[in-house]
């Protein structure tokens, strides 16, 4: 068995970034699961991701507090917050939520940023299995719109032990699904973070567990596609996808030059889909608190081509 047998059919489920930003809460993410449980598993609707700044303890929305204080255990890896996942406390991370949404018969997903917490760097704390510390591995090529990490220079052997002993981390939660974000396009350099993208690939594998890796966020370069075939499940086409006719429009273009890269366990990826009640707390796209902006022909439009692309 491969990684490309992870996804043999495209990813479908619910993440929490269109709705609640870095903002979401235990309680509601229970809610969320046991909705889908109940009215969208038997349509194949499956996967639960929490997305960014879990372990921000006062996150609001989709306005980062820069610079603020994670919380992270004693190998530099950040774990959730524990005022916002009470489950976590005691070091049991997202072990209980992934439990209480496997038994619902879903998958369990979360989002992580490239790289190592800047915290870490400044404090020189340990990487697991190794005396070199977080500053003997960190780059500075940082997050262009997230002030949260530095890069990890894999070329260390340490480099890929830290990101080996978070792949561990996780697969002991019991994580089916993660989103590496800053990772799938470099407004630095106009490419991929490749090196990274292979010590994440070459992490997974080492937990034996099957994790379904998607990459974010875009435009990923079509000069890359076949690397990125070799690596990942999913890649972003594009940046955060709103609920606006120009950017529904423009991923007919996206859709046309990527169709060649679609094959079982390979999704190139279009986003999310901002449909019905969004924007809770969230407030990029111009919405805010809304029902979505595109129009019923524009929802019929969208599901469409999302479905045709990923025809093969």
């Amino acid at each position: 068995m491969t990684f490309l047998d992870f996804a043999k059919t495209p990813p479908m489920g619910w993440n929490s970034w269109d709705c609640y930003g870095a903002s979401v809460r235990e309680e509601e993410v229970r809610e969320h699961a046991l909705f889908m449980s109940k009215h969208l598993k038997p349509f194949g609707w499956e996967y639960i991701v929490v997305d960014i700044q879990w372990a921000e303890p006062e996150a609001k929305s989709t306005k980062y507090n820069q610079f603020f204080p994670l919380n992270m255990d004693e190998y530099s890896r950040l774990i959730p917050a524990e005022n916002r996942f009470p489950s976590s406390k005691q070091g049991q991370g997202f072990k209980a939520l992934g439990e209480y949404i496997h038994q619902l018969g879903l998958k369990f997903g979360i989002h992580i940023m490239r790289g190592i917490p800047r915290q870490a760097v400044h404090q020189n704390t340990a990487i697991k299995g190794t005396d070199k510390r977080a500053r003997d591995i960190a780059m500075n090529n940082i997050c262009p719109w997230n002030s949260d990490m530095y890069g990890v220079n894999v070329d260390l052997p340490e480099g890929q032990l830290y990101y080996d002993s978070l792949m561990e981390l996780y697969a002991s939660w019991g994580v089916d699904f993660i989103k590496v974000d800053d990772i799938a396009y470099s407004r630095l350099y106009d490419d991929a973070h490749k090196k990274e993208i292979a010590a994440i690939r070459k992490a997974i594998d080492k937990t034996k567990r099957p994790i379904v890796l998607s990459l974010s966020p875009g435009p990923a370069q079509v000069k890359n596609g076949t690397f990125l075939q070799d690596h990942a499940n999913m890649w972003r086409l594009t940046d955060d996808f709103w609920d606006h006719w120009d950017a529904l429009y423009c991923m007919f273009d996206r859709a046309a030059e990527w169709v060649s890269y679609v094959r079982k366990g390979n999704w190139p990826d279009c986003d999310m889909l901002p449909l019905g009640h969004i924007g809770i707390r969230a407030v990029d796209g111009g919405g805010g608190d809304n029902w979505t902006r595109f129009t019923k022909d524009e929802q019929y439009l969208l599901m469409s081509l999302w479905t045709i692309f990923n025809l093969h």
